[in-house]
């Protein structure tokens, strides 16, 4: 969960984009300023990763070694 103009979300978009292997892991972008529920959700909350298979959240602030324990827990 993410937004435009949001420097926190861009730290995080890094974080993931250099940690994470395309071939094994998909990561959409949802922008939450298009839907009120998320705005009221994540708003103040944002960057949030979220897994959809089984909802687990991991907020910011997150580093690589906590991007990757994240995702460690979901197998």
């Amino acid at each position: 969960m993410s937004t435009s103009g949001c420097h926190l979300c861009d730290q995080a978009i890094e974080i993931i984009v250099t940690s994470l292997d395309p071939g094994l892991h998909s990561v959409d972008e949802v922008d939450i300023a298009l839907d009120d529920g998320l705005v009221e959700r994540y708003g103040v909350r944002i960057p949030v990763l979220v897994d959809e298979a089984s909802g687990l959240e991991l907020g910011w602030p997150f580093d690589r070694a906590a991007l990757m324990a994240f995702i460690g827990g979901l197998a």
